[in-house]
């Protein structure tokens, strides 16, 4: 049995790895071709195309290994079937199941070489690629923002801008209320502007309400420079992140950050789920293709580029789907992470259990 895993793993590699550059080869086309128009019109030089593409190669890898192992493992058991050898496997008693042990051996390799890879070179690369995009199209991220609430350090502050100018580090229609030890009203400051000087804010046409006793006096101010005013410039930015181009502690960190200050965080939390469920569509595709390889006997090349384009299609689209529903929050983020990966794991034991052998 040892043997015929052996030769199996002999037949399989070898079209794996050239189905691998196949793939990788398509998906950086596609990317290039998508994006030529825009290379051409800002007259960007071939070197710096050339280093985008680079940058983009392990993250093609990363979308090509499921394909790659589906298409592989549906060639090599097609091509088995066409020369009989599958006859004499079943004939020697060998169930399929234990015949396809090598494919999803190599598809949990995959699978956990795909979740290391991704996390320590994917992330870094994915993100100079958009990095050097953005540069070399002149596409420049906008954090200025409106309609901002923040909370202090110290938790005694909450401050509420009409807008913040990112470009001179201003703020519009500043609100700040404060409060003391024991969590009661304070002081109440409203400033027309703010400008952040000399590490401190500097406010203008300024007034304060002050608890006094029962009374709320007031004071006004041309302009008003006050140290507990201590939140920097940058926690008023617009918040915007990609979790394909964190880690994992980033990530997390980021998350946090955004259920924190109330911001919208089912997208990122179901792109961080779905971190883990792709890493194992190597595994998943592998059992699939394992009960669906042998029905070919004819045109077995054909057939099995097809199957592989035709489940590869459907599975990233319901995955697109199911995030898309998360985002939305019309499903769980982990549900939508996971959603495809259940469905085709349970389609691939059905298929097993219904498959020739």
């Amino acid at each position: 049995m040892r043997r015929l895993h052996l030769m199996v793993l002999r037949s399989v590699v070898p079209v794996f790895l050239v189905s691998l550059v196949f793939f990788v080869l398509l998906l950086e086309l596609v990317d290039l071709f998508a994006n030529l128009w825009r290379y051409l019109n800002q007259d960007v030089p071939l070197r710096d195309v050339m280093m985008i593409q680079l940058y983009y190669m392990p993250k093609c890898l990363s979308f090509a290994f499921p394909v790659s192992i589906l298409f592989s493992t549906s060639y090599c058991l097609g091509d088995f079937y066409a020369r009989n050898e599958l006859i004499a496997v079943f004939g020697a008693g060998i169930p399929l199941g234990r015949f396809i042990l090598p494919f999803l051996g190599l598809g949990l390799v995959v699978s956990v070489f795909g979740f290391f890879f991704e996390e320590n070179l994917v992330i870094r690369s994915y993100q100079k690629k958009n990095d050097l995009i953005r540069e070399v199209l002149d596409q420049s991220l906008a954090f200025s923002n409106s309609n901002v609430t923040i909370i202090g350090a110290d938790v005694k502050m909450v401050y509420h801008a009409d807008y913040y100018n990112d470009t001179n580090k201003s703020l519009t229609g500043l609100v700040v209320v404060q409060r003391d030890d024991r969590g009661e009203f304070y002081r109440r400051i409203d400033a027309e502007s703010a400008v952040w000087e000399d590490g401190r804010w500097k406010l203008g046409r300024v007034r304060v309400f002050r608890r006094h006793q029962d009374d709320i006096l007031e004071d006004s101010y041309p302009e008003l420079v006050d140290d507990a005013l201590a939140a920097p410039p940058s926690n008023f930015r617009k918040m915007t992140g990609n979790v394909e181009e964190m880690g994992r502690s980033e990530a997390r960190e980021w998350i946090t950050a955004l259920r924190k200050a109330g911001l919208a965080y089912r997208g990122a939390l179901a792109e961080y789920y779905k971190r883990y469920s792709f890493s194992l569509a190597p595994l998943v595709v592998a059992l699939l293709s394992g009960a669906v390889g042998g029905r070919f006997r004819r045109n077995i090349l054909l057939m099995s580029l097809l199957t592989s384009l035709v489940f590869s299609v459907v599975y990233y689209v319901m995955q697109m789907l199911m995030m898309l529903f998360a985002k939305l929050g019309y499903i769980a983020p982990l549900t939508g992470a996971w959603a495809a990966f259940i469905v085709f794991l349970g389609l691939g034991v059905f298929l097993m259990r219904n498959a020739r052998t």
